[in-house]
């Protein structure tokens, strides 16, 4: 039995379009796949730079911090340097140990610079007061007149406190025009009284002579 021939299958219906139509197609699928590759792109792109200003945030919180904790510190070096400054300072006004080769030195050099002859020292024992101790020394010395006076004011002019009482002038004579005295006084340095100390400890009593 003899077949009837199939007739020719349909095109498809995009072959069926006018070439205008199938161009705006075209154009149309390349819009979309760009679409879609740009919104991928842009996400992908957008992610990063937000990703990249919340690490710019946190370091730049970091940095504050540190500039803060720099300046902090720098406050506490700054303070620290002025306290040692202070303490040092105080300490030439009002040290914390008897230093009596030192007091003794600083009275002779004002000897030396004033002209006057110190004959004579002798220390005496610390007197304790609440919150300092006297640091007593009798002195003997000799000079022209202006130049004892002299010897006062560069005593009074001391960094470290320095007091001269009981001064007593003996011996006055005439040498040429000027009038030459004997001079015995009590100088009284001044000591801290250092964090937990509950009685001041004397000094053994030593004497000795001046230098010319």
């Amino acid at each position: 039995m003899a077949t009837k021939p199939m007739p020719a299958q349909a095109g498809s219906a995009l072959d069926r379009l006018p070439p205008l139509a199938k161009l705006g197609v075209g154009a149309l699928f390349a819009a979309l796949v760009g679409i879609l590759y740009f919104v991928g792109f842009y996400a992908d792109v957008d992610s990063q730079i937000e990703g990249a200003v919340q690490k710019q945030g946190v370091l730049q919180a970091e940095l504050t911090k540190a500039q803060a904790s720099k300046a902090a510190y720098q406050k506490d070096l700054d303070e620290k340097t002025r306290r040692e400054q202070m303490s040092r300072e105080q300490k030439k006004i009002l040290p914390d140990e008897s230093e009596t080769p030192a007091f003794l030195s600083a009275i002779q050099g004002v000897a030396t610079v004033s002209g006057v002859n110190l004959t004579s020292w002798s220390p005496t024992e610390e007197i304790p007061q609440e919150f300092f101790s006297k640091v007593p020394m009798q002195l003997t010395l000799s000079g022209k007149f202006h130049q004892v006076a002299k010897f006062f004011h560069g005593v009074g002019q001391l960094d470290r406190i320095i007091n001269l009482e009981e001064v007593q002038i003996k011996d006055p004579k005439v040498v040429g025009t000027d009038v030459e005295v004997k001079v015995e006084c009590l100088a009284t340095a001044f000591r801290a009284v250092r964090a937990g100390e509950t009685a001041t400890s004397g000094v053994k009593r030593r004497s000795g002579g001046g230098v010319r």
